[in-house]
């Protein structure tokens, strides 16, 4: 059985003439740049994850830059962030002249851990630190009510980085009551990434800042375009961060489902839980499984607590068994080999203790987890990956 890592054919073919329609609008349209294709999904983004404003931007990537270069976060900076992400969260601050900062990550999350956030804002006597970066990874948030009690404490903006969690949903604590917000919605801003690999993912790159706060949002739409007002006229160095409109269309036929799918990629995983629990492999620590755990928080009532935009074991022998996988055609990756505090851009920057992102850099592996997955397909890398440790 060939069981891909993700499956963007199972899913084109129900939306693909609702896709070509869209597309051809566009055409048709002669409105191939910014457009109301732009603002409708600017719209319709901003109202699912519970926010005023959103600005469609060219890349997840360009998300995050736009937000420092906002911010005027520059050269003698310090960028407080996680070391284990994708690159494109260490890029965009090298990218604007300032300096990563580095805390170690939780255990069982793979986010940051807000405890050595603390030590680090604490250290930082002469606050030179001028953003905070969380990453909500594989589609849980971060340990936001502590991050933006921090935040606060010490007046340093949060930028989160959710470009694999939109819609994912976090128990925030405000005056002691629980309040359900989603990713994105609890910092100055949000970056999401509409790459094809997300959850809700284009046909090409995308991406958006969403925001609460007006003016920010202003700002953030004036320097996408080269900070022109109007045209020719140029109020600040910004950028060419546009949002395609052929993507803006493409992502308003798929949003209405991705509430469905991210119940899907839900029951895979709970699924993927009980054929492991089935094995000895939980019961002798040979692998051990994603932690959902914001789930389990008093007066939680959230259902997108994880929406599994990747599905992450912690396993033994990490190595030989993704080439036993691949070898047996089931797609899996490593997310992610090498953490950022170690990666050879940075060597000539100051050294960052982080053995949990080493460990998690050495241990984890992602599985198909695609909402079409089907139970039978599941059951068999649960099958092979028995047999791997049973018999190698």
């Amino acid at each position: 059985m060939k069981i891909p890592l993700l499956d963007l054919q199972a899913q084109l073919q129900h939306l693909q003439d609702d896709l070509i329609s869209a597309i051809t609008r566009v055409v048709k349209s002669t409105r191939y740049i910014q457009g109301p294709e732009v603002s409708a999904l600017e719209e319709e983004i901003a109202d699912y994850c519970n926010v005023r404003y959103g600005v469609g931007v060219s890349s997840g990537t360009d998300a995050l830059l736009i937000a420092l270069m906002a911010l005027g976060v520059g050269p003698g900076d310090r960028v407080l962030t996680s070391p284990y992400s994708f690159f494109a969260t260490l890029g965009v601050i090298l990218r604007v002249g300032a300096v990563p900062v580095f805390a170690d990550i939780d255990s069982k999350t793979f986010n940051i851990d807000s405890v050595k956030v603390a030590e680090i804002l604490r250290s930082d006597r002469d606050k030179t630190i001028k953003a905070i970066i969380p990453v909500h990874l594989y589609g849980q948030c971060a340990d936001m009510t502590e991050i933006m009690n921090l935040a606060g404490e010490y007046e340093v903006p949060v930028i989160e980085d959710a470009a694999q969690a939109i819609g994912a949903e976090y128990p925030f604590v405000v005056n002691g009551t629980v309040v359900i917000k989603r990713a994105g919605s609890m910092g100055l801003c949000g970056c999401l990434s509409f790459f094809p690999s997300k959850n809700l993912g284009g046909i090409g790159d995308g991406g958006m800042v969403i925001t609460g706060d007006k003016v920010f949002a202003e700002k953030l739409a004036l320097m996408r375009n080269h900070g022109a007002q109007p045209k020719y006229f140029h109020k600040m160095v910004g950028g060419n961060f546009r949002l395609d409109p052929i993507q803006a269309a493409a992502l308003r036929v798929k949003l209405p489902y991705l509430d469905g799918w991210h119940s899907k990629r839900a029951e895979n995983a709970a699924r993927y839980n009980t054929l492991f629990a089935e094995t000895s492999l939980l019961a002798d620590n040979t692998i051990a499984l994603p932690a959902s755990v914001y789930e389990r928080k008093d007066n939680y009532k959230g259902k997108n607590h994880h929406i599994y935009n990747q599905y992450i074991l912690r396993v033994k022998r990490r190595d030989a068994l993704r080439d036993w996988l691949m070898d047996n055609d089931i797609g899996c990756e490593i997310y992610y080999p090498v953490p950022l505090h170690r990666q050879e851009c940075l060597k000539d920057y100051a050294e960052f203790s982080c053995p949990q992102a080493e460990k998690a850099a050495g241990e984890t592996i992602a599985l198909p987890i695609y909402p079409e997955l089907t139970p039978e397909m599941q059951a068999f890398v649960v099958e092979k990956i028995v047999e791997f440790y049973t018999c190698n």
